[in-house]
């Protein structure tokens, strides 16, 4: 089934090469498409955590940083004290 281009005079059939370059263009699309649908869960997933800032506060206030990971933490939280 050949494609159309729309002009002011019609719909004009594509010449042999605007139909090759259409199906390169929708090959490239559906790969990309392909793409995104492999990595579909990431994007679901990244709007479903909370924050990072609130994932690692958790992780702190929890004790399961290394030693000297929570110290650095501690000394931030120290020198900028909440208000």
């Amino acid at each position: 089934m050949p494609n159309f281009r729309a002009t002011s005079e019609g719909n004009i059939p594509f010449t042999a090469e605007e139909e090759i370059e259409w199906a390169a263009q929708q090959a490239a699309w559906a790969v990309k498409q392909a793409a995104l649908a492999t990595t579909e869960y990431q994007r679901q997933r990244a709007a479903e955590y909370p924050p990072i800032g609130d994932q690692l506060d958790a992780l702190f206030k929890a004790g399961l940083f290394p030693a000297d990971m929570a110290a650095t933490l501690q000394a931030v939280k120290n020198k900028y004290p909440k208000g």
